[in-house]
């Protein structure tokens, strides 16, 4: 067997292949389909600092090679988290990371402070695709100024890993990727869902509640191994690549392409096991072509 280990920062994973947020709830809702502890880190549902209802239905539809979502971070809130959630998830052998979301670099600050004094939490996940309330509604991840506030204002706030999730809907993502860099963060992740929508021809109407919705699945994958290649080949922390990926040939293309690890997401929804799959076909393809280790292959992509 290859060496799997791999690092985001100072945190170290069993090996590069990860939950993404939204697409795995708590992870223990998981345990009789798949042995969470092969998992090399469990990135659980969007948390903030006040619960949240989510959109109205339907929020969810199916499209070719992917699907939409427009759940809008449904939750109970990082109190009952902190109370409820993690008391279950904190003896779980791997990695759990909590996807912070928010309104305001303050409310970012506040839910990230409260995971930070939990233990058994050795890093968070920004989500800056949130909308910024502050500004008309314009998420933080559009802009470099906007990614930084908030990467700033959690960086005072929060002392351990932390990954900053960069929203793919913008035209320039190395800027971006550059500026939270410049704030603190120890990684980035990407990408995020990409804006979409889907109409319904015999109702005449689109068919999320709220108009459009964020796609995910196969048909993003291409855009975000561009993505990942670009930001992976302009920034000096490490970069965690997400978008598509359901088999271990998907993974190892965007760990090819500069990647220290992978999230996936929507593959989740088909097969709960794809994660322990994906990670031991990688261990597989290593085997087969001589690798004595999964950094072998970081990067290696011209």
């Amino acid at each position: 067997m290859a060496d799997l280990t791999t690092n985001i920062g100072a945190l170290k994973l069993k090996n590069p292949v990860m939950t993404a947020s939204g697409t795995f709830g708590y992870g223990i809702e998981f345990s009789d389909f798949v042995p969470l502890e092969e998992i090399g880190g469990i990135i659980v549902k969007g948390t903030t600092l006040h619960p949240r209802q989510g959109n109205d239905y339907p929020r969810m539809a199916e499209t070719a090679g992917g699907m939409l979502n427009c759940v809008g971070l449904q939750n109970k809130g990082v109190d009952h988290f902190c109370e409820k959630i993690y008391p279950e998830v904190c003896g779980i052998d791997t990695n759990v990371i909590v996807n912070v979301s928010g309104s305001s670099p303050e409310d970012y600050a506040e839910c990230a402070a409260r995971i930070g004094a939990l233990e058994r939490i050795p890093a968070i996940e920004l989500n800056i695709s949130c909308p910024n309330v502050k500004d008309g509604g314009m998420a933080f991840g559009v802009t470099c100024e906007g990614a930084a506030s908030v990467v700033r204002a959690v960086r005072k706030a929060y002392g351990k890993t932390l990954i900053v999730k960069l929203s793919p809907n913008v035209t320039d993502i190395v800027s971006i990727a550059k500026a939270v860099e410049a704030e603190g963060a120890d990684a980035v992740s990407l990408i995020n869902t990409l804006m979409g929508t889907a109409i319904d021809i015999e109702k005449r109407r689109r068919m999320l509640s709220i108009g459009t919705g964020g796609l995910s699945g196969p048909c993003v994958k291409p855009v975000a191994l561009r993505m990942v290649w670009q930001v992976a080949h302009a920034v000096g922390i490490p970069v965690v690549g997400l978008g598509g990926i359901s088999t271990a040939e998907d993974a190892i293309e965007f760990l090819m392409a500069g990647a220290c690890a992978v999230e996936i997401g929507t593959a989740n929804f088909l097969d709960p096991a794809v994660t322990v799959k994906v990670a031991r076909g990688v261990d597989a393809w290593l085997d087969a072509h001589s690798c004595k280790s999964v950094r072998e292959i970081i990067g290696v992509a011209e």
